[in-house]
């Protein structure tokens, strides 16, 4: 798997190995570069990274977690279910 984290960390995307992440000075292209299947706006080669090869949590979801350079996760203890209605 590979994660797209912002500058704190904070992991926004995961996906397969295999499927095409491509970071610009613009945006991030997401999917096969000839019909993208979305493109990420509010994210760049300047203000993201892209960290390959990290063995995804069982219960992942976006924002639940950080990922460091090295592949380590770390659970966001801010983070709330979105999908949980108070």
């Amino acid at each position: 798997m590979k994660t797209i984290v912002d500058e704190h960390n904070c992991s926004k995307y995961l996906v397969a190995d295999d499927y095409s992440v491509v970071m610009t000075a613009e945006h991030i292209d997401m999917g096969d570069p000839e019909s993208l299947d979305f493109r990420i706006c509010d994210l760049n080669s300047s203000n993201s990274s892209l960290i390959e090869n990290v063995t995804e949590p069982d219960d992942w979801y976006g924002c639940k977690y950080s990922c460091s350079a090295d592949g380590t996760w770390t659970l966001n203890a801010d983070w709330v279910d979105p999908r949980i209605v108070p």
